[in-house]
């Protein structure tokens, strides 16, 4: 009996100690092999989305690949959404060029020591010359103004006869708003305001825009006002001089437009409250 015991504990102990190691053994083994299955299958699922998203997004040369498809923008044009304020300005820039009159970049040339303008307007046309060494920066932002075609569809929303014809407010708002933050500092006066002389108006030191005057008879009163001649018309005076009057002066000196309410409607004011405006229809470039 008690051999039968001892032979019983001893094969208890080997089958035991077997099964023990055994079980020690993969518990080591599982230790080591878990944490490398969780690794390799956190690699193998980043290759497959990566390769998902090879397989699903266009290129940027495709013609379907659009800038919200990627989520930026598409090749050639700025990225306005990445607070690049060069590539933003560049934008602008490209924009103002497609507008007539918007076109600030280029609002900054320096005109000829003399030039001629033409334009054509609904009752004719005319011609004025400028001399720059009269006034350098009015005649440098008038050439400017010519060059970029700004003159088009443009009212004579003030025609006094006997005094003066007032232009140079754009039909277009915008172009307005962008403008009337661009006067030009004043020039020293050589000239006296003549009949048939162009002149930028102004409203106090250093405000002269877009707006222009057509003396139709000698106003040297003008002078002491900041009105410095820029030019004067050589053709086409008599034109001028048969422009629509019966609004006269602007509001409230007369029954005409009223200048701010202008510069915020453009074109659109003019013709719903004063339909029998003239207007300089383009400028002629020979």
């Amino acid at each position: 009996m008690a051999k039968t015991s001892m032979f019983m504990l001893r094969l208890d102990n080997s089958t035991v100690g077997r099964f023990c190691r055994k079980r020690m053994y993969n518990l080591l083994m599982m230790t080591e092999i878990v944490p490398r299955l969780i690794v390799l299958s956190v690699l193998l699922t980043g290759v497959a989305c990566s390769n998902n998203n090879q397989e699903t997004t266009p290129a940027a040369e495709s013609p379907a690949y659009t800038a919200t498809q990627a989520g930026g923008q598409t090749a050639g044009q700025p990225d306005l959404t990445s607070g690049n304020k060069e590539m933003g300005r560049n934008m602008t820039e490209v924009q103002s060029a497609a507008i007539p009159g918007l076109n600030m970049q280029l609002a900054e040339m320096t005109a000829p020591a003399v030039f001629e303008a033409k334009f054509k307007t609904t009752k004719g046309d005319f011609t004025v010359e400028v001399t720059r060494a009269w006034a350098p920066r009015g005649a440098d932002r008038f050439y400017s103004l010519f060059k970029i075609n700004y003159f088009r569809d443009i009212a004579f929303f003030c025609v006094i006869p006997g005094s003066v014809v007032q232009f140079g407010i754009h039909g277009d708002p915008m172009i307005n708003e962008r403008w009337s933050r661009a006067a030009i500092a004043d020039d020293d006066k050589s000239h006296s305001n003549l009949k048939g002389y162009l002149a930028f108006a102004v409203t106090g030191p250093n405000t002269r825009n877009t707006r222009l005057v057509i003396h139709l008879a000698d106003n040297p009163r003008f002078d002491s006002k900041g009105y410095v001649p820029i030019g004067k018309v050589t053709q086409g005076l008599k034109v001028l001089e048969n422009l629509y009057s019966g609004y006269g002066d602007c509001a409230p000196a007369g029954k005409g437009p009223e200048p701010a309410k202008a510069l915020k409607g453009g074109n659109a004011y003019f013709k719903s409250s004063f339909p029998k405006l003239d207007y300089i229809v383009s400028t002629i470039n020979e």
